[in-house]
């Protein structure tokens, strides 16, 4: 270790000046930089997709062979594409991180005399920094002081277990720099109990956890819709395979030249590809990340979005999500219910010595009265850990020392061999043990959240005392809360049953508590289990449990983690919502990992989304937003691939038929080009309250069945248009493909208004306004091109007016029968999406 740091050992810490220096010596305390691409060449990867390579290549051979004219006109449809995907793109990347950089984690160190709270970036070798239970460590750090530090390593070990980290003298030499070396603690970690102040040694890329990160970054794991999408795009890759390799057979072989027959294959490909998909999705996520951002939930894992719409079960604690989180103190009473001053003091002393992560219990307990408690000294703290749900205080008072411990009532049972009554110390019996449990449940279905106190006088003068201690005591009584349900919980709990969501309650408080809480919203409950309970089941027993059970109550860390992984088993799309230390494992496990701001650190790490404020109603609104989402996104594909797929079938006929090309491969892109802008707006389109009444679910046999019922019947009324404008006009070959272009132009177009909804277009749903307009304005440029000079690049011709008519006629035709199938096919296969 450096000589500059080493001498940073006193609790002054570094100066802002000092600091600032060493920033920029050692850089960003950053484990993995994302290396920001130029716009350039961020411009140039969207031109990396194997169509629009063949596509330039088809453009240069055509330029060699002297279609110079042709060649222009695809390059330039490639490169505007490009462009309009790159823009869209860059664009909402950029608002995402604007959105998540309004989530901060933070570190306390010591800075110029004092704590400071400073962003994780900013840390430097040297800083002292201040580490308690739910922080995650920021650095490659030495413990300087400690109590009871236990930390999580598993994200570098693999160790379930916490690993408890003490301070040494010697100092860490370089070779004993290892994750087994008990005064280290490593970047990545959190804190589980106790707290300590260390002293940082590596920042950024040169950690323990920057070098196996700069090695292999591990990827986000796909979420459901994800895998979806990439079975969804091996399936069109098998289609256009089938399609290219026929239409290029076929064309080649009745002459039409291989260049132009090859360029007319991949232009249907071109056509039958949702290419924009990737633009779409990205931009529906990124405007429904705005759009929660307005509703108070921060999204920093975009693809969740898709997952938050499928949600189905809501599995949450209950403390600030059903209770307003305004805890006060009621009673304090000894174990037989008669108040107890005795109680009330050791409650205070326990909670005005307690440090680490702050407790609403401990301030209640505070701010209910001042004491005065000048002649008490504080020794020694014993930390509150998930496992024994304590935490003890060594107070000394006129030489004598005491424990005091509080906790949950089942606990600190535990460890009492006595109990106090009107001063005087007995035995404690079984007759007395359950006289007071009696006192205990009734305060819980009271709705009292209950802390047991105890004391015992300690003989030892030590400096460090462990949880051993913890024995023999005192059973002094219970200090009871109230923490009264929200106003407006009992109508979110009714909204989000309606939205077909089950809310389970995971709680480490008691059963009747709990039970008294939800009788209170109104949240109907299927059945109570408690951690005893589970403890006992094996998973195949608990998958079938949780389905029939609402209360979860008592239960541990790992119960809750249990707990969701077996619901996913059973089917269920699972979210978690938690902000303790205790909720990290669950919000991992979970589908969909809900927090909120001021949450612990390790919380709001390993979540997906962020809450402003923990609630349920913004939870529900944001449940909303991602399933409006999920079905903007879903449009573009069913529409695209019912009528693309029809259009490019009749391609394909019409080519072994027609005498000519039905139309020239650059129409086919002009085609493809514009059509694919007017779905640009669809993120912006309206959804309808039916469809976002049930959580949103991905099925590609429906998909399948869509694309070929409805392809069918756009196939039809395109043979229809041939033998109308081939047969009936006999048109010239320019002609042809002019009708045929403002034919399919307006079908696919304008079936939008059809297909975004199951209900009546526009008498009982309309589209949003930018997408009316964009689709209207769109066909009626495409209709405008052939009477325009820019016509004659694309070989279009001008229709007599009777024929115009004739299409106009054809296409309202094909709206209403695609409207009717629309209904017949709902009925038939329901509702899938």
């Amino acid at each position: 270790m450096s000589k500059e740091i080493e001498k940073e050992k006193g609790l002054a810490g570094l100066s802002s000046g000092e600091a600032a220096e060493r920033l920029k010596k050692f850089g960003e305390n950053v484990a993995v930089k994302k290396k920001r691409i130029r716009p350039i060449l961020a411009f140039l990867r969207k031109l990396n997709s194997p169509l629009l390579l063949i596509l330039i290549a088809a453009s240069l051979i055509s330029f060699l062979v002297g279609e110079r004219i042709n060649a222009a006109i695809l390059f330039l449809m490639i490169c505007t594409s490009a462009i309009l995907e790159f823009v869209n793109s860059y664009k909402s990347e950029k608002a995402v991180q604007k959105l998540v950089s309004r989530v901060v984690t933070t570190a306390t160190v010591f800075r110029d005399g004092r704590k400071r709270e400073i962003a994780l970036k900013e840390i430097v070798p040297g800083d002292l920094i201040f580490l308690s239970a739910g922080d995650v460590v920021p650095a490659d750090c030495r413990v300087e002081e400690s109590d009871d530090f236990f930390v999580n390593q598993s994200a570098l070990t693999g160790e379930a277990f916490p690993v408890e980290k003490v301070a040494k003298s010697d100092e860490v030499e370089a070779e004993d720099f290892s994750l087994q070396n008990r005064n280290l603690v490593f970047t990545g970690t959190s804190v589980v109990t106790g707290f300590a102040t260390v002293l940082s040694l590596k920042t950024g890329a040169s950690t323990e956890f920057g070098k196996i990160a700069g090695d292999l970054v591990r990827a986000e794991p796909e979420t459901d819709f994800e895998k979806n999408i990439k079975k969804f795009s091996f399936f069109i890759m098998r289609v256009n395979i089938f399609l290219v390799g026929f239409v290029f057979l076929i064309n080649a072989m009745l002459g039409r030249g291989w260049l132009t027959s090859f360029i007319f294959a991949i232009a249907i490909a071109i056509g039958l590809t949702p290419e924009l998909l990737p633009v779409i999705i990205s931009v529906s996520l990124s405007r429904g990340s705005v759009r929660m951002a307005k509703k108070g939930v921060i999204v920093k894992n975009l693809s969740s979005i898709q997952n938050f719409g499928s949600m189905n079960v809501l599995c949450t604690d209950k403390t600030g999500t059903l209770t307003q989180n305004k805890i006060i103190l009621v009673k304090y009473m000894d174990g037989l219910g008669n108040v107890s001053e005795d109680v009330l003091l050791y409650a205070y002393l326990n909670s005005f010595f307690h440090t680490g992560v702050q407790n609403p219990l401990d301030s209640a307990v505070l701010e209910y009265k001042k004491l005065h408690i000048a002649r008490y000294k504080k020794i020694d703290e014993i930390p509150f850990d998930f496992e024994r749900k304590r935490q003890s205080m060594v107070v000394e008072d006129e030489g004598k020392r005491f424990l005091i411990t509080k906790g949950a009532p089942e606990e600190v049972f535990k460890i009492c061999g006595h109990y106090q009554k009107e001063g005087k110390n007995y035995i404690l019996d079984a007759e007395s043990k359950k006289e007071i449990n009696e006192q205990f449940k009734k305060l819980s279905q009271d709705g009292f959240r209950v802390l047991a106190m105890a004391r015992k006088e300690i003989k030892s003068t030590a400096k460090v005392y462990e949880r051993r201690e913890e024995k023999e005591m005192i059973f002094l009584g219970f200090v009871a809360f109230l923490d009264p349900p929200k106003d407006t919980v009992t109508e979110t709990i009714r909204e989000l049953f309606d939205l077909g969501i089950e809310v389970k309650i995971l709680t480490g408080d008691n059963e009747l508590l709990t039970e008294k809480i939800c009788r209170e919203i109104k949240l109907k409950t299927k059945g109570t289990i408690t951690g005893i309970e589970i403890e006992k089941m094996s998973d195949h027993e608990l998958q079938k449990a949780v389905l029939g059970t609402t209360i979860f109550a008592r239960i541990t860390p790992e119960q809750k983690e249990r707990i969701i992984i077996n619901l996913k088993k059973a089917g269920k799309v699972v979210g978690y919502l938690g902000d303790g230390i205790n909720d990290a494992p669950a919000l991992k496990a979970g589908d969909i990992g809900i927090s909120v701001n001021n949450a612990v650190d390790v919380a709001k790490e390993t979540a997906d989304l962020i809450l402003l404020r923990k609630s349920l109603r913004v939870l529900k609104d944001g449940i909303i937003e991602g399933r409006k989402t999920f079905h903007n996104t879903m449009k573009y594909i069913m529409m695209g691939l019912s009528s693309n797929f029809g259009n490019m079938f009749s391609m394909m006929g019409a080519s072994a038929i027609l005498p000519f090309l039905p139309m020239l491969p650059t129409q086919v892109l002009l085609n493809n080009f514009l059509y694919d802008i007017s779905q640009l707006s669809l993120t912006t389109d309206a959804v309808d309250d039916d469809a976002i009444k049930k959580p949103t679910a991905w099925s590609l046999p429906f998909i399948r069945k869509y694309m070929l019922t409805f392809g069918l019947i756009s196939s039809i009324f395109d043979f229809l248009t041939f033998g109308a404008l081939f047969f009936v006009f006999r048109l010239s070959e320019s002609q042809f493909q002019t009708g045929w272009f403002i034919e399919s132009i307006a079908t696919q177009v304008f079936v939008i208004y059809v297909i975004r909804t199951k209900k009546i277009p526009f008498i009982q749903s309309s589209p949003s306004r930018m997408l009316f307009w964009n689709t209207f304005l769109l066909v009626a440029f495409a209709w405008a091109i052939p009477f325009l000079s820019i016509g004659i690049f694309f070989h279009f011709a001008p229709l007599p007016l009777m024929v115009l008519g004739v299409i106009f006629g054809l296409v309202v035709i094909y709206l209403i029968l695609v409207e009717i199938a629309k209904r017949i096919f709902y009925k038939k296969y329901g509702y899938n999406l």
